[in-house]
């Protein structure tokens, strides 16, 4: 739920997460559909899913306990190096390594270790593993590493006066804490024109789901078209459903990675009776309980004055 999404956010969704989903056989026995609406607003739903998936395979083939041993855990969907390592030294006190982006921080200042920062990752993983204490005291090493870079060890105006290990910093005596470690290249950004319509019957505002695979898969959306030639395509140039255009009700922006969309949001009419299986007309108190995507939640809020739960970007 952290990812790229303030803490202060992230506790209200965490805190109806668990009372909706309070232990894993709960989140195994949800549906897909239950834990996206969840979910809905955090952003990067693969995660949703494979927490779910996680989940049943947890019951499946471990009755229900988190397993303790690194192979398995790595086994699980979802699961990486880095989430491996924090449940295991945290939870469990078993000598794990972990790297985040604070840690490769710390470690290539505190090693002088000069290169960009996708090959600092690679090694900071190498230091990290030859670091952990053993057999006991890896969950509170890690976190202090975790802590260190994210309070003192920061990217911006570090506190090397009052850092722990500032004596043996070998990037401070060096003078070279401002520049480690470099930064990646940033991709350019991908403007992206998009056309929403708002069509409303009898108080219901129609939406559409989209396709199972892709990216915001299943979730649902206002019908959309993308006027820009963008590549590759976040959205069909024509729409499934046939609408009359009416006049513009606002105009929403969003990112989603590196594009910068800039959405109208327009008054549409329904000219046909008959719809697509995947649209469906949803009255204002079903809107909670569906997965919708972050634009939709912009949108309903600029043109309808509907707030579905919090937003983020």
């Amino acid at each position: 739920m952290l990812q790229q999404t303030r803490v202060e956010t992230v506790i209200g969704y965490w805190r109806r997460f668990l009372a909706r989903f309070p232990d894993v056989r709960a989140l195994a026995r949800a549906s897909e559909a239950d834990v996206l609406a969840a979910w809905s607003g955090l952003g990067y739903y693969r995660r949703a899913r494979a927490l779910r998936d996680a989940a049943q395979a947890i019951v499946a083939r471990h009755d229900g306990e988190f397993p303790r041993d690194a192979e398995a855990v790595r086994a699980l969907p979802g699961i990486g190096p880095y989430t491996t390592g924090a449940v295991l030294s945290i939870a469990f006190d078993q000598p794990e390594a972990l790297v985040d982006g604070n840690v490769v921080r710390v470690l290539s200042r505190w090693y002088a270790h000069d290169v960009e920062l996708t090959v600092a990752q690679r090694w900071a993983w190498d230091v990290a593993r030859d670091l952990v204490p053993t057999p006991r005291g890896a969950g509170e090493w890690n976190q202090a590493l975790m802590e260190l870079g994210a309070t003192v060890c920061t990217p911006l105006a570090p506190l090397c006066d009052t850092c722990p290990v500032a004596d043996h910093c070998l990037a401070r005596a060096r003078n070279l804490v401002a520049r480690i470690p470099r930064p990646r290249k940033r991709p350019e950004p991908i403007d992206v024109e998009l056309v929403a319509w708002i069509v409303e019957r009898k108080g219901a505002l129609l939406l559409e789901q989209r396709p199972e695979s892709g990216r915001m898969a299943g979730l649902w959306q206002l019908p959309t078209v993308q006027t820009s030639p963008a590549r590759p395509e976040l959205f069909p140039a024509e729409s499934s459903l046939k609408l009359d255009p009416g006049p513009e009700l606002g105009l929403v922006r969003h990112a989603i990675t590196r594009h910068r969309i800039r959405m109208v949001l327009q008054k549409g009419r329904l000219s046909t009776s008959k719809l697509p299986s995947r649209a469906r007309w949803v009255a204002p108190e079903e809107l909670a309980q569906l997965a919708l995507t972050g634009m939709a939640r912009k949108a309903l809020a600029v043109a309808w004055g509907i707030e579905v739960g919090p937003q983020t970007e």
